[in-house]
């Protein structure tokens, strides 16, 4: 008798505000007038946990990515609260839900975010997890002293040395640094803690860090960039990769490409869970289910969808074309890579309008969008998970609280029954639930790269 536990996915919520899809905050009952409020935020997490999920994912962005037009953009639920912030104050709401703060390293330094995200590791007992972005937004780059966001190429040469330098001084303090030694006056052992002194071509970096390593000796690392770079980028560092597919063939495509890259790196494939996104929107029938999303549908004004899609290529003017014909050459853009391609797709491929592009982005975002009774829901998502196209999903419910409530009360107990699902929570840490390896200290691994803090002899 085989004895090994079947497989299971992995669950990550993800809160866009007050819903993933555009319109949400206008249903009745959304979260729209308690979006800046502890309260609201403490209910999503909660049922985040109630349903088993393995973590919150929180995306971010430091600067509105424009929507032309205030007339467009005021009918958008703007807010976005500091990730590690809120992180923080829901992790003393929660016991086991992981905790995925955004953070970009276009617009931040290895320091900080080493810091912050070694303290929700601490105060959250081994939950926190840093979903890595290089950002896309030219009004971003404006909020940090730049004139034009920095280009793709940089963005990513960036980001792989900042995401080596936070993981090194993660690795700052062994993790039998502390002794606590009251009656000998030795708080820690100075011999386990370790300078940096990293100079690179983007950063420089003494460390090291205000506390001890993290319980999960790295928080897990998330990243979602689809481009070549990004996708490098992820095989060699990410413990988990969020991403979106309308359809199996290309989500197996790549799958298959990233657990690739992953092995090249010189990493077992395991070692990194691939998330796809989908919008969920699950009721006691397949027409109870169609029609609510057709309500929502229909909330979302021509001008806010046009806008939308306009934003996600990079700010492209289309005013000049005709909206029922095909969408035109687009010229190169600093916007996500992988957004501006499925747009090309959906044009090229699927042969579709740039109104039905526009309406199509602003319904879904960029998430695969799904509705049926809790059963259909499930079948599409066990056919993605055991045909190799995802390790787990990242739930986007169109409309919150109210939607996610749904998924956890009737798509939650169908997974559970069918077995791909955990129906508690085992292991201390987010690493531990996501079935990953505890990262060995740099300085055990080599104890040639130990350098003594110059502050002991100033």
């Amino acid at each position: 008798m085989n004895s090994r536990r079947k497989r299971q996915m992995h669950l990550f919520a993800m809160p866009m505000g007050s819903g993933g899809h555009l319109a949400g905050w206008r249903l009745s009952g959304s979260g729209a007038e308690k979006l800046m409020t502890l309260e609201y935020w403490k209910e999503i997490a909660q049922l985040s946990e109630a349903g088993c999920f393995d973590a919150l994912f929180i995306a971010d962005s430091q600067g509105f990515r424009i929507i032309e037009g205030a007339d467009a953009f005021c009918q958008t639920d703007a807010v976005r609260l500091d990730p590690v912030t809120l992180l923080a104050a829901l992790s003393a709401c929660t016991r086991h839900l992981g905790l995925v703060a955004t953070m970009s390293t276009s617009y931040n330094e290895p320091y900080i975010a080493a810091r912050r995200l070694a303290t929700l590791d601490h105060l959250s007992g081994g939950r926190a997890a840093w979903n890595v972005v290089t950002s896309t937004s030219e009004n971003e780059a404006h909020n940090f002293g730049r004139d034009v966001h920095f280009g793709h190429a940089e963005r990513y040469e960036r980001a792989s040395e900042f995401v080596d330098v936070v993981k090194a001084l993660w690795d700052g303090w062994d993790d039998d640094a502390f002794e606590y030694d009251r009656q000998g006056a030795r708080f820690f052992n100075p011999d386990k803690v370790h300078g940096l002194y990293y100079k690179g071509d983007h950063f420089s970096v003494a460390g090291p860090l205000t506390l001890g390593r993290p319980p999960q000796g790295h928080p897990v690392i998330v990243q979602a960039g689809a481009s070549s770079a990004g996708l490098d980028l992820a095989a060699r560092t990410a413990d988990a990769v969020f991403t979106s597919h309308p359809k199996l063939e290309s989500a197996i495509a790549f799958y298959a490409d990233l657990k690739a890259r992953v092995v090249a790196a010189g990493r077992p494939a395991d070692s990194l869970k691939i998330m796809c996104a989908i919008q969920p929107v699950a009721a006691a029938s397949k027409s109870e289910a169609e029609a609510e999303v057709a309500d929502l549908n229909a909330l979302i004004p021509d001008n806010l969808a046009m806008g939308y899609l306009q934003m996600s290529i990079g700010g492209v003017d289309l005013s000049a074309h005709d909206p029922d014909g095909p969408l035109p050459n687009l010229p190169a853009s600093n916007a996500s890579q992988a957004t501006r391609q499925r747009i090309i797709d959906m044009s090229e491929k699927q042969g579709m309008s740039i109104r039905q592009i526009a309406r199509k982005m602003a319904e879904s975002r960029t998430s695969h969008a799904l509705a049926g009774t809790p059963g259909m829901i499930a079948d599409q998502m066990q056919e993605w998970f055991e045909k190799g196209a995802a390790d787990g999903f990242v739930i986007a419910p169109p409309a919150l609280p109210m939607m996610l409530r749904s998924f956890v009360e009737l798509v939650v107990p169908e997974l559970q029954s069918r077995g791909l699902l955990r129906v508690s929570y085992e292991g201390d840490t987010l690493r531990d639930r996501l079935g990953l390896q505890r990262p060995v200290n740099r300085y055990e691994v080599d104890p040639s790269l130990h350098q003594e803090p110059e502050i002991w002899h100033p």
